[in-house]
């Protein structure tokens, strides 16, 4: 269980140091990667990203990591899924870091919610 709890500590970093730019300066940060600048868009994101990250910064107890593992592997799958296909249709290679670090976080939890059952 400790190092869930590092994973999910990890989690809340990388969450909040993508989050907190984005949400601060989302045409600037989009327009890095060459992603089309809609700052209302960045900051929905970002948003999302201080939920699912800031949740991980407490501890919780064996049931609620179980929902909160569901919550992360389902916006994960997701995720995956929303930069092949942008990958597919833009081409463009500066999502791949993304979807590399979707990928990474998404066998974690997998990992984790197999464990746990």
């Amino acid at each position: 269980m400790k190092s869930l709890r590092t994973w999910f500590t990890i989690h809340f970093i990388v969450d909040y140091i993508i989050a907190i730019p984005l949400f601060l300066h989302p045409e600037k940060v989009l327009s890095i990667f060459n992603i089309a600048a809609d700052p209302l868009l960045g900051r929905l994101l970002a948003a999302a990203l201080f939920a699912i990250g800031g949740i991980s910064a407490f501890k919780h107890t064996k049931k609620e990591y179980k929902a909160l593992l569901n919550l992360k592997i389902i916006w994960a799958g997701f995720a995956i899924l929303a930069l092949i296909i942008a990958l597919i249709s833009t081409q463009n290679i500066l999502l791949v870091p993304f979807l590399l670090l979707f990928l990474v976080f998404q066998a974690v939890w997998v990992y984790y919610k197999t464990l746990l059952n």
